[in-house]
């Protein structure tokens, strides 16, 4: 990783601290340099007084920064801070001095401070990532490299020297972990239905059947969990094996609704072709409900993924599995999906993303295979005062094969509406972890009245990611 940091400094030192600069005022008046580079404007019983505009000021303390001399730039840069306009050049500069004297953590605060009220300082930016480099916070750092990226004004030989650093970052990056914990209140926390009652067939005849309160939506409090973690071995120049784990947990009241998953996947990632990868993975999942298996399923899944240009990304995912329930073996069978996603930065400081899907299952009951096809969309990136946030949706619709005769002889049609919004605060740390929160919105129209639903989800939690 010390090849990124170098990679990374050097796009630093080109792309220059004088873009942070306000323009020379035009009062200035133009005066002779001494030894050290200070304007002399007056001698007189043997002293010398010195006086500088914010702007000659600010190039001298850049100076001296850049120069590592950071005691003698000090006295300087705490100028800055009381000149008019100077505000950023002093944040940047302190944050320079901090990162240079190993303070890096301190040096990120700063830079962050900055980047809060004015994301389009790609220097500081630049900086910012170098700074999480130094604290071996690799995701943050090649996120902020991605959105310095989108910067059209950087000469080519720089952005350049951004991606070479990206890339160093991903094929060096070994291991990733984070866990989150916390709870959340839920008002339909089975999926179900609200009606009372519905209408079945019974012969040629349809009659109200009432349904039971296990049938019938509930609302509750969940204690939720999840963590995921990463390793990646480089076997070749362009190669390596990379191997995920996820889990997650929500635990109720009881036991029959407790929803638990767990998935590992591992295999080879290529990288094909400048900003070109090809990932192919086995997959293994769980997933207890209620204490009992509802899903045991194997495959694979295959990712190709091409970066267009600064600020663009674009993926195919294919993932075939075949499944096995314990709860209704109707269920088993195999399930094929297609996921195509587009991904662009914005304003260097959030990341957009649509997704077209589609999915089919071919389940041992007729009636319980379907095909499905939708779109999902979404923004996430950073807002003022050190608060990440985001809002994401998507729609899909579903045909079933045959109908649930008793239900309807209709074959079941479903629309699937969902909403999620999320704020998080990285800059609060309680014992390491950040706090968060998120909304989220459900909703199934279907012509089975037994499956229409609706559901509201807040879930408050503590993370923390390594």
């Amino acid at each position: 990783m010390a090849i990124a940091m170098q990679r990374l400094a050097i796009a630093c030192a080109a792309a220059g601290a004088a873009a942070l600069a306000p323009s020379a005022h035009a009062g200035d008046a133009p005066v002779a340099e001494g030894a050290a580079g200070l304007s002399r404007a007056d001698c007189s019983a043997g002293q010398c007084t010195f006086r500088l505009a914010p702007g000659q000021m600010l190039a001298l303390a850049e100076k001296l920064v850049l120069a590592h001399k950071y005691d003698e730039a000090r006295p300087l840069v705490a100028a800055l801070r009381s000149a008019p306009g100077m505000e950023i050049p002093h944040g940047f500069l302190e944050g320079l001095i901090l990162l240079g004297e190993g303070d890096a953590k301190a040096a990120a605060g700063q830079f962050r401070a900055i980047l809060q009220a004015h994301p389009e300082q790609t220097r500081v930016r630049l900086e910012l990532a170098r700074a999480l480099l130094a604290l071996r916070n690799y995701d943050g750092a090649e996120y902020h490299l991605r959105l310095a990226a989108e910067d059209e004004s950087l000469p080519e030989d720089i952005a350049r020297v951004i991606g070479d650093a990206r890339n160093v970052i991903r094929s060096n990056r070994r291991f990733r972990f984070g866990f989150d914990f916390g709870f959340a209140p839920d008002s339909n926390i089975n999926s179900a239905t609200a009606a009372e009652t519905i209408d079945v067939n019974f012969g040629s005849t349809r009659l109200p059947l009432e349904l039971d309160d296990a049938a019938r939506e509930r609302s509750g409090v969940g204690v939720t969990a999840s963590g995921y973690a990463s390793l990646r071995l480089p076997t070749a120049e362009a190669m390596s094996l990379v191997f995920d784990t996820n889990l997650s947990m929500v635990n109720y009241e009881g036991s029959n609704l407790d929803d638990y998953t767990m998935q590992v996947a591992g295999g080879p990632e290529l990288r094909l072709d400048e900003g070109r990868t090809l990932t192919v993975q086995a997959i293994a999942l769980n997933r207890w409900y209620g204490g009992d298996t509802a899903a045991r399923q194997f495959g694979a899944r295959a990712t190709l993924q091409q970066e267009i240009g600064r600020d663009k990304r674009v993926a195919l995912q294919l993932d075939g599995r075949h499944n096995v329930s314990e709860i209704n073996s109707g269920f088993d069978g195999w399930q094929v999906a297609a996921n195509l996603t587009y991904e662009q930065v914005v304003e260097r400081s959030a990341i957009v993303s649509a997704s077209l899907i589609g999915r089919r299952e071919f389940d041992t009951v007729e009636a319980y295979s379907n095909t499905t096809l939708g779109v999902s969309g979404g923004i996430g990136g950073e807002l003022p005062f050190g608060i990440n946030a985001g809002l994401s949706g998507g729609a899909t619709w579903s045909r079933y094969d045959e109908p649930q005769v008793f239900f309807s002889f209709d074959r079941r049609e479903d629309w699937r509406l969902q909403g999620r919004a999320y704020a998080g605060l990285r800059n609060v740390r309680v014992a390491g972890f950040s706090p968060s929160a998120e909304y989220q919105y459900i909703r199934v129209d279907s012509n089975y009245a037994l499956y229409q639903s609706s559901r509201h989800r807040i879930q408050f939690k503590l993370a923390r990611f390594f």
